[in-house]
C-alpha cells in the first residue's frame, strides 16, 4: 500500500485483510496469556504472527498488539515494551536499535477526511523508523511517516509529520486544519 493508495472496504483485498486481522487477533490473544518465562511459547507464536521468526536480539514484552503482522519488518536489537499496538497492513520498519516505550501506537492505515467517502475506503501509507531512535511512551506514530537516526520522539507526542535525524519532538496538541 503506498501513501496514495485506498481500499476499497468492499472488495476481495479488503475482505482478505479482514480475515488476516481475526486470524492475527486470535494469535495475539494467545501469545498475551502466556507466562512471561515462556520463551518458546512466544518465539513460535511471534513466528506465526510476522509470518517469520523473530531477528536476532529482538525484545518484545507483552502484551503485544498488530492487526496484520506481516508488514512489520523488525531490524536486529530492537527493544518494544509493553502494551504496544502496531496497525501495520501498509507496512512499518523499525531499524536496528530502535527503542519504543510502553503504550506506543504505530498506526499505518485510516480513512479518508470526507464523509461521504470515509465508510467506503480505508486510506494508507507506510512508516518508516530509522537506527537507533527511541519512541517514548503512548507515543502515536501516523500514516506515512518517517523518523531519522538518532530522533527522539517524547512520551505522548503524537507524530504526524516526518522527524529529521538526530531530533526531538514534543507534543500532543491538535490543530483545526481544515473546516467542511
Amino acid at each position: 500500500m503506498s501513501s496514495d493508495r485506498l481500499m476499497r472496504i468492499r472488495s476481495a483485498e479488503f475482505q482478505a485483510m479482514a480475515e488476516r486481522v481475526l486470524r492475527v487477533t486470535e494469535l495475539t490473544s494467545r501469545l498475551n496469556v502466556l507466562p512471561f518465562e515462556d520463551e518458546a511459547g512466544k518465539a513460535d507464536l511471534f513466528e506465526k504472527i510476522l509470518a517469520k521468526p523473530l531477528p536476532p536480539k529482538v525484545t518484545i514484552y507483552p502484551p503485544f498488539y498488530t492487526d496484520h503482522g506481516l508488514h512489520l519488518d523488525l531490524a536486529e536489537r530492537v527493544f518494544i515494551n509493553q502494551n504496544c499496538t502496531f496497525l501495520d497492513y501498509a507496512g512499518i520498519r523499525l531499524g536496528e536499535r530502535v527503542m519504543v516505550g510502553p503504550k506506543a501506537t504505530f498506526i499505518t492505515v485510516g480513512h479518508p477526511v470526507d464523509p461521504e467517502e470515509r465508510r467506503e475506503w480505508l486510506s494508507g501509507a507506510p512508516i518508516d523508523v530509522a537506527e537507533n531512535v527511541w519512541i517514548g511512551a503512548g507515543a502515536t506514530i501516523l500514516p506515512g511517516v518517517s523518523i531519522g537516526r538518532d530522533a527522539v520522539v517524547a512520551a505522548g507526542a503524537v507524530v504526524a509529520d516526518d522527524v529529521p535525524p538526530a531530533s526531538l519532538v514534543t507534543g500532543g496538541k491538535g490543530t483545526v486544519h481544515r473546516s467542511w
